[in-house]
């Protein structure tokens, strides 16, 4: 007789596992949270004080972030890096993070290398305000080798159904104000990787006081609570991912508008300018977001009070036309 384990899959190791994040898991419930850890799915009520209320739903992985994580043995933020991806979308649409859940495979789970990787989640779902409610843990030793595992992030939001279209409120002359990434976030890496191999940098080089591996895994900054402090002073946001302010941008745009931004008013780190030895300047702006994680789209009258109260600066204006041009 065979059993599961001598097939490659340890049910025990996986009921350990369980056990082992119960802590982590539970420390990000809200007084929404229905319910404990070990149900078939997790639960939540609905907040009050909403007067026509919609769900949105937010998912995305980390890329080929994660390969540089495994292979370095860095996995402690990717995440945070899975959070940031799910809950800076919602808040683009005006949606407050209620939930999370994530999924998580490998070819053999590793209790101490998951359990790294589901603390860095909790943190992130901590620091969204949401909570982490449920996941999904596969051991699938024919579609994975070795260590290598993958992750995949499901974030919940609600939000007043007539603030959910970001469009509406844009107008010409509003400010485009930047609030800065903490480096490639999570876009970019196939690209990133191949320049770094192409140029021939080591992992232990210094860019600036940190080493250029973990310039690389700097963890995604988490906007939601800039969002919450800022919500009544904002027309839009656009979280700036793959495809980088040019494609990310219009997104909030009715037909008519496009946006003007002074390419000397960004602030890019260091990291950029590097990978951009070898990337042409177009090539460079519709992968990366350049050191501009979020833009936030006000009217004039508004700009002062976020420029008061966050690390938010000015780098354009929304105009007639189509587009965005980098000037």
């Amino acid at each position: 007789m065979i059993s599961y384990k001598e097939a490659g899959v340890d049910i025990d190791a996986g009921n350990s596992f369980v056990n082992e994040i119960k802590p982590f898991v539970k420390d990000t419930f809200t007084p929404l949270v229905l319910g404990g850890i070990g149900s078939f799915s997790g639960a939540v009520r609905l907040p009050v004080g909403y007067k026509n209320p919609a769900i949105l739903g937010a998912t995305d992985g980390v890329g080929t972030k994660l390969r540089l994580a495994i292979d370095a043995g860095k996995v402690d933020f990717v995440g945070q890096d899975l959070v940031a991806m799910c809950v800076n979308d919602l808040i683009c649409n005006f949606a407050e993070p209620i939930f999370f859940l994530d999924y998580y495979a490998t070819a053999k789970l590793e209790i101490e290398t998951a359990k790294r990787v589901v603390a860095g989640i909790a943190k992130g779902c901590k620091m969204a305000n949401c909570a982490l409610i449920g996941g999904e843990t596969a051991e699938m030793p024919s579609m994975y080798e070795g260590k290598d595992f993958d992750l995949a992030g499901f974030a919940v939001g609600i939000a007043e159904i007539d603030e959910i279209d970001r469009t509406k409120f844009v107008k010409e002359d509003d400010v485009l104000l930047a609030l800065p990434s903490t480096g490639l976030h999570s876009n970019g890496f196939s690209l990133a990787r191949k320049v770094v191999n192409d140029l021939g940098l080591k992992f232990d080089e210094k860019i600036g006081e940190k080493s250029l591996i973990d310039t690389l895994l700097e963890p995604t900054r988490i906007y939601v609570k800039d969002f919450l402090k800022l919500k009544s002073h904002i027309h839009a946001l656009a979280h700036i991912t793959g495809g980088g302010l040019i494609e990310n941008l219009p997104r909030v745009f009715r037909a008519g508008l496009g946006a003007k931004i002074e390419k000397s008013a960004i602030r890019t780190p260091e990291i950029f300018k590097i990978i951009a030895k070898m990337v042409d300047s177009h090539e460079m702006q519709r992968t990366f977001n350049n050191g501009v994680g979020l833009v936030i789209v006000a009217g004039k009258d508004e700009a002062d009070f976020i420029l008061s109260n966050s690390d938010a600066y000015i780098i354009g204006e929304v105009c007639k036309g189509e587009g965005v041009k980098i000037l």
